[in-house]
């Protein structure tokens, strides 16, 4: 029994050595608790210096929550706002901007699930702007506004807010 311990030991540590790296990589370009806060403390920066107050969720890739912040003086509808814009990105992997658009042009799909159509959500993309890691929802000021607050928070976090071709 223990030396048949031995041996599984090391090839589990030979294992790990593997896989360790690539999930370190995959941290660095997704988006993870440390630099979902990165975007949410850029976009407070931002909207204080406009003297502006806003909900902002941020959400990975699976459209899942990672952090969110509901600014002072904004009641709790304003943040599941937010919440709903960074969703419906996350979901369909465009801007509400984009959506508002295309319900305009597609028939039904404003009726599709997870469709926003008011500006506010955003997509993020890696750094080197080559993959899909998250979105970003705003609310709680004029849609051009909350768009502009959440672009300043993915910028603030160094992810790029557009897709980049594959060279």
């Amino acid at each position: 029994m223990r030396t048949r311990h031995r041996l599984v030991t090391p090839s589990l540590l030979f294992t790990s050595l593997i896989v360790l790296p690539v999930l370190s990589m995959a941290a660095v370009d997704g988006i993870n608790a440390q630099s979902a806060t990165q975007i949410i403390e850029g976009c407070v920066a931002h909207a204080k210096g406009k003297r502006q107050s806003h909900a902002i969720a941020v959400y990975d890739d699976g459209a899942h929550p990672i952090a969110v912040l509901r600014m002072d003086g904004n009641p709790a509808g304003v943040m599941e706002f937010a919440m709903q814009k960074a969703a419906a990105v996350a979901h369909w992997h465009f801007s509400t901007s984009e959506m508002e658009g295309a319900a305009k042009e597609t028939p039904g799909f404003a009726s599709a699930p997870h469709v926003v159509t008011v500006p506010g959500g955003i997509p993020v993309y890696s750094r080197d702007g080559r993959q899909f890691v998250g979105a970003v929802g705003v609310s709680g000021e004029a849609p051009r506004d909350d768009a502009s607050c959440a672009e300043a928070g993915v910028k603030a976090a160094g992810f790029s807010l557009a897709r980049k071709p594959a060279t």
